[in-house]
């Protein structure tokens, strides 16, 4: 009977391998999140953007909330809050997977890798946000260069840090984030 239950285990384990991408979180805004992530805003080469983000918490979830007015005058337009990763993602990794709500405006998740060297240099992959929490899953072939000098596709093994992102337009951005994982 011993074996029995021995061989089942090992094809419940061989099966679930191969079932499913695992997933691997990567954060969820608990203890000191602020130690973590830091504020940018197009200010930084002259932008007029005005925003923060501030790291709060509700009866079930802590969060990220991203928000502030982004303006494109002046060769502005984005604030964002950003991420640096302290190991190596696995080449096998797929994609991003997040948690959020907001207004119902577009975002953005930009990603720098080891060959985005200057510092308007990411990739961009976009999603829409609602009053209701909601999975957003952002595979790495979602995500666009932001210029021509970049490879066309990034691999996961080389993502270094990844950075939420109210962009591109005149516009008011609210939007929370409870959850980031890789997939």
């Amino acid at each position: 009977m011993k074996w029995r239950t021995l061989i089942a285990t090992g094809l419940v384990a061989a099966f679930s391998a191969g079932a499913g991408t695992a997933e691997e979180m990567f954060e969820t805004f608990d203890t000191n999140p602020s130690k973590r992530w830091a504020y940018f805003a197009d200010t930084v080469m002259g932008g007029v953007s005005t925003g923060n983000a501030t790291f709060e918490r509700d009866a079930s979830d802590s969060y990220v909330r991203l928000s502030g007015e982004v303006s494109t005058d002046n060769n502005g337009g984005f604030i964002q809050v950003r991420r640096t990763l302290t190991d190596r993602l696995a080449d096998t990794t797929k994609g991003v997977r997040l948690k959020v709500r907001g207004n119902g405006g577009t975002y953005y998740i930009h990603l720098r890798t080891k060959g985005t060297r200057l510092p308007w240099q990411y990739y961009q992959a976009q999603f829409t946000t609602s009053p209701d929490w909601t999975d957003v899953q952002l595979p790495f072939s979602a995500f666009k260069p932001s210029g021509s000098f970049l490879k066309k596709t990034q691999r996961a093994d080389t993502v270094t840090s990844v950075a939420i992102v109210a962009f591109g337009r005149d516009h008011t951005a609210l939007i929370e984030v409870s959850e980031v994982a890789w997939f």
